[in-house]
């Protein structure tokens, strides 16, 4: 079992990794502190994991709440069931909300959770591998809007994330691929080594080999807690965690929320941006070749579909990471490197959308 720390001085939370943990006795016990606790799953994590997860539980109520699948479940209608199921059970400020699933269900829990009676305590245990690597880590809450992905949130760090890997033992192909493409962004932002790891190793990670996938899940969320650590609210260094995803969350728009996973659509992304940093002299035609190399491997694609230039402009204007009109973008300077860029030639990125997008 390891224990990583994300460093937020009171605020502070372990990341607890390790295998069929779930059936761990008395994991929990000292961040639920016998008080009632209020699970919310969904459909198809529920009869795995829920009954497994209240017998790890020493708490006084536990009551639960099973969402639909799926990212049209991340609404404000979905917001409004959880607080009406909150308050059909009577509970109040001291009780604590775990979030049992995928990405979906720890970001709309943890608004939840952040917003009902001005914010309570809540814990996550990821069951994907997306979750466990990057969405259950930082406190980023949120669910979407018409306009664009995870417009409506706030900060709200849980008090402990439980990620056991034996979970990812039910996950289906695709959506363990997606969770792939986060694991491969943090090779190429913050850690070479770990990038070659994964170019060597990637049969025996899609074999889910357990020793690997704990290492996989210690050096992503060691990454991530570093820049959480250091930024916890994106104003600086967090942002390098963007990479990939202005262009993956304008095609996740573009699409329709759902029809691509949201790891495919930052692994597209992440082959854009690595693109447009050859164009900016950072990186060579060897690199850019590796790293789709890396994706396509991992069942991922690197090319975005066919959509309209001017509508996957319009999307990219929605996204949060736009200062004073113009979108900021992260790059990379190398394997292993990433850089927040504002002052990039607009004509690099209008050609290469020109390039992807028919007009």
């Amino acid at each position: 079992m390891l224990n990583l720390n994300v460093d937020l001085g009171q605020r502070s939370y372990p990341i607890i990794i390790g295998s069929d943990i779930l059936h761990h006795a008395g994991l929990l016990d000292p961040y639920i502190n016998d008080r009632d606790t209020f699970i919310v799953s969904n459909g198809s994590i529920a009869p795995l994991y829920l009954s497994t997860l209240k017998e790890l539980i020493n708490s006084k109520r536990i009551e639960s709440l099973i969402l639909p699948e799926g990212e049209r479940t991340k609404s404000v209608s979905t917001l409004e069931n959880i607080y009406d199921a909150l308050a059909e059970k009577r509970l109040g400020r001291d009780c604590v909300l775990i979030a049992l699933g995928g990405g979906v269900i720890g970001d709309v829990a943890g608004l939840a959770a952040a917003t009902w009676q001005r914010g309570i305590d809540f814990i996550q245990v990821p069951t994907t591998l997306l979750a466990q690597v990057d969405s259950s880590v930082g406190g980023k809450t949120a669910v979407n809007h018409s306009s664009g992905k995870n417009l409506i949130g706030v900060f709200h760090q849980p008090i402990c994330v439980l990620s056991d890997i034996k979970t990812l033992n039910t996950l289906p192909e695709r959506e363990f691929s997606a969770g792939l493409a986060e694991v491969v962004k943090y090779g190429l932002l913050a850690d070479q080594e770990f990038f070659e790891w994964l170019e060597s190793e990637y049969l025996l990670i899609l074999n889910r080999e357990s020793n690997h996938l704990e290492y996989l899940l210690e050096r992503s969320c060691s990454i991530k807690a570093r820049l959480v650590s250091g930024d916890e609210r994106e104003h600086s260094v967090r942002a390098l965690l963007n990479l990939g995803h202005t262009f993956g969350h304008a095609l996740e728009r573009c699409l329709g929320y759902g029809e691509w996973l949201h790891g495919e659509a930052v692994a597209s992304g992440i082959s854009m941006a690595a693109e447009l940093s050859l164009r900016m002299n950072w990186l060579n035609d060897s690199d850019v070749s590796r790293i789709r190399t890396l994706l396509m491997n991992f069942n991922l694609p690197v090319d975005p579909p066919k959509i309209e230039l001017k509508k996957f402009v319009d999307a990219m204007a929605y996204d949060k990471k736009i200062i004073s009109n113009k979108t900021r973008l992260i790059l990379l300077e190398s394997i292993g490197s990433a850089i927040i860029v504002d002052d990039y030639p607009e004509n690099h990125l209008s050609k290469l959308l020109e390039e992807y997008f028919a007009k």
